[in-house]
């Protein structure tokens, strides 16, 4: 999937920077540049069974309660979701993991669920594009037009954790 034409084709502005491989928000603080908007964590979780998975976003330095969180998505159990189904469902390596990789969950067979207090306080957010080395800055319009172009309606609801 070429993210950019997609990203071209459905109307959603950004702006790329480019910066060496991160896979650790630790990282990402060390080697990316200073940029606007909000910085983010994104989990791909599953349920016990591995019938629902879900791709939660939450600010890069929230420390998510997941016990906490199976309760308030009505899952006996969440676990981190193995690399192969990651890349099955949102064709991204661990690293990677973005909000953008609902492009590639054609069958919305993914969950996405977005912490209200990043979503309301954020007007401009930064995710990577598929790969870990870029940055792109995407308004908040322009995510609501992506999910739009994807056929995902996030949920918005407070995460359970700490900052």
């Amino acid at each position: 999937m070429d993210i950019f034409a997609f990203l071209d084709d459905a109307g959603v502005p950004y702006e790329r920077y480019d910066h060496p491989p991160v896979y650790t928000v630790e990282e990402a603080l060390r080697d990316v540049p200073p940029l606007p908007g909000a910085r983010t964590k994104n989990l791909f979780l599953c349920d016990r069974r591995g019938r629902r998975h879900f791709l939660v976003v939450v600010g890069f330095e929230k420390k998510v309660d997941l016990k906490a969180l199976r309760e308030r998505l009505g899952v006996s159990a969440l676990r981190f979701g193995s690399p192969r189904r990651l890349h099955e469902r949102l064709g991204v390596e661990p690293g990677a993991v973005s909000l953008l990789g609902a492009v590639n969950d054609r069958d919305r067979e993914v969950e996405v669920i977005v912490d209200r207090e990043v979503w309301q306080q954020s007007t401009m957010f930064q995710c990577h594009p598929l790969v870990n080395t870029s940055t792109l800055l995407i308004p908040r319009q322009g995510i609501q037009r992506f999910f739009q172009a994807t056929g995902h309606e996030p949920r918005v609801m407070e995460v359970p954790g700490q900052a």
